[in-house]
């Protein structure tokens, strides 16, 4: 079983966590709103940071671009890896644990549409993204993105 130094979730008593691989991406508009992917109908729906499982012989950073033009319909170029981190979940009733890396991407092209029906891009400010994600490591993620960005900032004053 591999292991992040960070870990979010919980896991149930007696059940056993499948591994998987995944990638997501942050991408913003000019540092001000981030790209969310709403994931549902009307009526049932969450929040997630764009991205998803790792393909066999893909590596992450192809698997974030794909991942990307699939949910939201953007082209996107990772620019760096943030952090890495994994979330326990329990995934279309399988106990998951999201072995998650998370990439910095910058926009190159808005020309697409979602190919995942149930999915649907959204754009909102980062503070909002940080509560609205479904999971700790997407907003631990976020924090971290931001926290840098902030850093940074106070660094070139």
């Amino acid at each position: 079983m591999a292991h992040f130094s960070m870990q979010f979730g919980r896991t149930e008593h007696g059940k056993t966590y499948k591994e998987r691989p995944s990638v997501y991406g942050l991408c913003t508009r000019n540092d001000e709103k981030i790209a969310l992917v709403k994931v549902g109908d009307s009526q049932n729906f969450h929040y997630d940071l764009p991205g998803g499982g790792v393909e066999s012989g893909e590596s992450d950073a192809e698997a974030v671009v794909r991942e990307f033009d699939e949910e939201t319909g953007l082209t996107v170029w990772p620019v760096r890896q943030l952090c890495r981190s994994g979330q326990f979940w329990i995934n279309g009733g399988v106990p998951t644990n999201s072995l998650c890396s998370f990439f910095e991407v910058e926009l190159t092209s808005t020309e697409g549409s979602p190919s995942e029906p149930d999915h649907e891009l959204v754009w909102v400010t980062i503070e909002d993204a940080m509560k609205k994600v479904r999971h700790d490591a997407h907003s631990w993620a976020i924090l971290l993105w931001l926290r840098e960005r902030l850093m940074g900032a106070r660094g070139r004053r």
